[in-house]
């Protein structure tokens, strides 16, 4: 017998102010079917003036315990994949903690940007197997668009606010590839890379700054790296491409989750796409994504279903899990 951190309950929030891309057309030099052709984005949400990121990953959270018919104080732990936290400490988790009304347990943050809700989720398995936790609340939660340079066209038409929240539960299994829950994870990073996708501030500047992106080279490392460590994934847990029911990648670009899908061998028919109505939310692409699939009823109990990321750092990885 094998304990396994099976899925429980998922949830999201997105803003409620909708930015169409028509928006950017009096900001910067751009046009609706310039977005659309090189990203598949058509919207976004942007937070409210004064809506934090906790105050998202709350909402996520709430809604993931409601699908779980469960309550704060039923979770043992919280972690927050940011990297745009509200403060630079405390951490978001701990006051996500507070916002739930959960009293007892521990939360804290991962930062891995873009692939955070990834590398966030390999922890959350790790502590259920160790018998640290027995369920963990896993949120990806972004206010990326206070980071965007408005007069940088080729970044800030691409991201958006949201969470995704999802809960592992230990449960006792067979130990097989057949055994709901996370099956493998796959993480990497490699610290060479960070010039081409950054955010020019922080502590040592005594400014926030902007995102700065060389889309071309990021691009070049996203298809190769995320099929390779989708595969990877898959090789760990005793898997191939053909047993995948679902792919639920990180929705930067749609040309990217298209050449990571080919790069498998996958058609776009097996791919969960929401980029068209979130844009790129950063660590919460995930679980916004896997909510969204669950909701409109196309991730169901006992699917298959393989999660990449990529980002920041360069940090990238995957999971494979059976729903």
């Amino acid at each position: 017998m094998t304990i396994r951190a099976v899925v429980r309950g998922v949830g999201h929030y997105l803003p409620e102010r909708v930015v169409p891309n028509s928006w950017f057309e009096e900001i910067v030099e751009t046009s609706n079917e310039w977005i659309v052709s090189r990203s598949g984005i058509e919207r976004r949400h942007f937070a409210a003036e004064g809506q934090t990121t906790s105050d998202l990953a709350i909402r996520a959270g709430n809604a993931a315990l409601a699908d779980a018919g469960l309550t704060a104080d039923d979770i043992d732990a919280i972690i927050v994949a940011t990297s745009t936290a509200d403060f630079t400490f405390p951490s978001a988790a701990t006051m996500v903690q507070a916002g739930l009304g959960m009293t007892k347990g521990f939360a804290f943050d991962v930062q891995a940007v873009c692939a955070g809700f990834i590398f966030a989720l390999g922890n959350a398995d790790a502590l259920i197997r160790g018998g640290v936790a027995k369920r963990v609340m896993v949120i990806g939660a972004e206010t990326f668009s206070r980071l965007m340079d408005w007069t940088d066209r080729t970044t800030c038409v691409l991201f958006g606010d949201g969470a995704g929240a999802l809960i592992l539960e230990a449960q006792e299994l067979s130990g097989t590839t057949e055994d709901r829950g996370v099956l493998s994870v796959d993480l990497n990073s490699d610290g060479r890379q960070k010039g081409i996708l950054h955010v020019d501030g922080g502590v040592s500047t005594g400014v926030v700054g902007h995102l700065r992106m060389e889309g071309k080279e990021v691009f070049r490392h996203a298809v190769e790296k995320l099929a390779s460590t989708a595969k990877t994934a898959l090789e760990k847990a005793d898997l191939t491409a053909e047993d995948v029911d679902w792919i639920v990648p990180h929705q930067a670009n749609i040309r990217i989750i298209e050449g990571t899908a080919r790069k498998m061998g996958l058609g776009m028919d097996k791919v969960i796409v929401t980029v068209q109505d979130h844009g790129n939310t950063s660590a919460a692409s995930i679980p916004l994504a896997l909510s969204v699939g669950k909701a409109e009823g196309k991730i169901r109990q006992g699917d298959l279903v393989v999660t990449e990321a990529i980002g920041g750092g360069l940090a990238w990885g995957a999971v494979v899990l059976r729903w």
